[in-house]
């Protein structure tokens, strides 16, 4: 597959967000590549285009995997599996948010629960105690909006984002 120069700063900008999203450059150059071609690639033409050694691909399109970003497909006559990126950008979307919430915030949620039950009885200052509380029970406020959130039909979830900022104008100001 030959990039223009548009995809290759799309694939180089991708892969630099990578390490700020929690995966590495090649890993997420892989998906880029993916989310831009128009078919599925096999394993060894991912390689080639982006000058990664087939190792490394093979790691990076198991790590996609895992996070249900990629799958695979097959072609009757080649023994190949080839791969492909999730179309749709909502789906994609909520692939990540999902992803990273299991990886990241229910983690410091539990931790958080496990500090909270142990600082009542280990002679943790009340204040400190106060403010680990107020931490976890913003936090739980925030997981279970998005929980809430993700139940939504996606109809409903669209209007909402389209709303945005826009809500303000139905609360009333505080003075």
């Amino acid at each position: 597959m030959r990039l223009t120069p548009a995809m290759q700063g799309f694939v180089l900008h991708w892969g630099e967000m990578g390490a700020k999203w929690g995966t590495n450059r090649s890993v997420a150059q892989i998906h880029a590549l993916l989310h831009l071609c128009p078919k599925p690639l096999p394993a060894d033409e991912i390689a080639e285009t982006l000058g990664i050694a087939r190792s490394n691909v093979s790691t990076g399109l198991k790590e996609l995997q895992g996070w249900k970003l990629v799958s695979i497909e097959r072609k009757l006559g080649d023994r190949r599996d080839h791969f492909t990126s999730v179309r749709d950008m909502f789906d994609l979307v909520n692939a990540v948010v999902s992803a990273r919430r299991e990886r990241e915030y229910a983690p410091t949620l539990a931790a958080l629960r496990k500090v909270s039950d142990q600082a009542g009885s280990d002679g943790t200052p009340a204040d400190v105690i106060d403010r680990i509380s107020g931490t976890l029970r913003t936090m739980e406020l925030f997981d279970k909006w998005y929980q809430d959130v993700a139940r939504l039909p996606r109809a409903v979830q669209i209007g909402a984002l389209k709303l945005g900022a826009g809500i303000a104008r139905f609360i009333p100001k505080s003075g």
